[in-house]
């Protein structure tokens, strides 16, 4: 297994796995194409942020964007391939987050989360800290969720 930095070239294919692994949860096709522009992972995106592919024997099964905010970030995706959901990949990405985000001096990551992700995240030490609207549709919210990072490491 191997992480490392998002190249520009890898967008589409980031896009892709990011549509394939929301899809998992059993949204309609209507809902997974109102979600497709928010879902959409832009070379621009790669190069001012900070993106991560999780690599298993040379196939991308994962992948996470942080957007820094100050002293904060942002964990806009954390994506894994479908049928590698649950072995290990989403753990192993929110691990090297946490050393990234510590490396930068964060001191807090929040997570505007999936809800069907949500647990996930508490499992991994985020809390609970209230609802965000949803940017794509009107009256859903999400989950909004932070970990401290100085109480991970």
């Amino acid at each position: 297994m191997n992480i490392r930095k998002a190249e520009a070239h890898e967008a589409s294919y980031l896009s892709d796995l990011s549509f394939r692994s929301k899809a998992y949860w059993g949204y309609s096709d209507e809902f997974m194409e109102a979600c497709r522009d928010d879902l959409t992972v832009s070379p621009e995106y790669i190069a001012s942020s900070l993106v991560y592919v999780l690599e298993d024997r040379e196939t991308i099964k994962g992948f996470l964007g942080l957007e820094r905010e100050g002293d904060s970030c942002l964990l806009k995706d954390l994506f894994i391939e479908p049928e590698a959901i649950g072995k290990g990949y989403g753990r192993a990405l929110w691990r090297y987050m946490l050393v990234v985000a510590n490396d930068l001096g964060v001191h807090k990551i929040t997570i505007h989360s999936e809800p069907h992700a949500e647990n996930f995240y508490l499992l991994m030490g985020a809390k609970r800290v209230g609802e965000i609207e949803s940017t794509v549709f009107q009256g859903r919210t999400l989950p909004l969720l932070e970990i401290d990072i100085g109480n991970q490491l």
